[in-house]
């Protein structure tokens, strides 16, 4: 997908700079399931061109992603399962949301509490709706809000790395981000097994 978007990319940031960032990843981490890639690694090139700071990238790039969350999050908090369910029952093929899907990362939640608010932020195709299951379960805000933030910082500093370092290189970049996307949801699973041992052994240290 990075080919063909790049160019448009490349005239939307260039004439909106950095608030083009920020609008572009409140998109991806809403309801629309385009990937953080066609946003943040073409701004990866441009920083490495000196057209752009690397902080200031990050911290719209951050920002635009907790507040994408933050609407996911909102919709599901104050409209409920049962709306929810009538909208992407209704509306949900237009952005590709099935409710299948959402029970799948309802259940999720569920299993494995508000750690996987953090986690899911690593896994693309989850990431745009595990807000979703946090705003069901009326999660502390706060502790949604870091844990938005620290999954999606992650993910904005590799992407952001991966233009900067190889964007003389795109092709590169085109032919190993299935393999980069195949590492950070492995990353993801062995974080979510080592906090799920964690916990089950918590458990067993208090019943004895």
């Amino acid at each position: 997908m990075i080919p063909e978007f790049s160019a448009n990319i490349f005239e939307i940031i260039d004439s909106l700079g950095y608030f083009g960032i920020f609008l572009g990843m409140v998109i991806v981490n809403s309801f629309i399931p385009l990937p953080s890639e066609v946003i943040l690694i073409p701004v990866g090139i441009l920083i490495s061109q000196g057209e752009m700071s690397f902080t200031l990238a990050f911290i719209f790039g951050l920002f635009g992603s907790l507040v994408g969350a933050t609407i996911n999050y909102l919709l599901a908090l104050f409209l409920g399962r049962n709306t929810v369910d009538i909208l992407i029952s209704k509306y949900g093929k237009f952005f590709f949301i099935t409710k299948k899907r959402l029970d799948e990362t309802d259940e999720y939640f569920k299993r494995h509490g508000e750690i996987t608010t953090f986690i899911g932020r690593l896994i693309p195709g989850v990431r745009h709706l595990i807000s979703l299951p946090a705003g069901f379960a009326k999660m502390n805000f706060y502790r949604f809000a870091i844990a938005v933030m620290l999954g999606s910082g992650i993910w904005v500093l590799t992407l952001l790395s991966l233009g900067y370092f190889f964007g003389n290189n795109i092709e590169l970049i085109n032919k190993n981000i299935e393999i980069i996307t195949i590492t950070f949801v492995l990353i993801a699973f062995i974080m979510l097994f080592a906090y799920v041992s964690w916990i089950k052994k918590k458990r067993k240290s208090k019943h004895r």
